[in-house]
């Protein structure tokens, strides 16, 4: 009785020692949360999805209601670089960023954010 629990205890930190290093799937793939605004006083909370089928990249600003549709997300892989347009009330958005800590499960993008007139800067962190 005593060997087969604890073969069932080896077994259990063995795979679950292994989970972290499981693929994850494509490195925009999930839920991403920050902000985008001119300067540090006024800035506006973003919450993007991010999918990727198989051949594209898509997504959605704030999911819900007033959700904006991102049609194509274009990467490269070379730099680890996004861009997007998007269509909002509040004018066409536009961004260009960068992801940091590509390894990390919490990776970030950073980087300029226009949205009709105003220009600044954003970052978001996978959540």
């Amino acid at each position: 009785m005593r060997s087969a629990a604890h073969l069932l205890i080896v077994a259990l930190v063995v795979f679950s020692a292994r989970a972290p290093l499981a693929q994850e799937g494509h490195p925009l793939t999930g839920t991403w949360s920050g902000d985008w605004g001119v300067g540090a006083a006024k800035r506006t909370h973003i919450t993007m999805v991010m999918t990727w089928d198989g051949t594209s990249i898509s997504g959605t600003i704030n999911p819900g209601p007033d959700a904006i549709a991102i049609p194509a997300i274009a990467l490269d892989v070379t730099t680890w670089t996004i861009r997007f347009e998007a269509d909002a009330k509040d004018g066409r958005i536009a961004v260009e960023g960068r992801i940091d800590d590509i390894a990390s499960t919490h990776r970030t993008i950073a980087g300029t954010w226009r949205q009709g007139p105003a220009k600044g800067d954003f970052k978001l962190t996978r959540d």
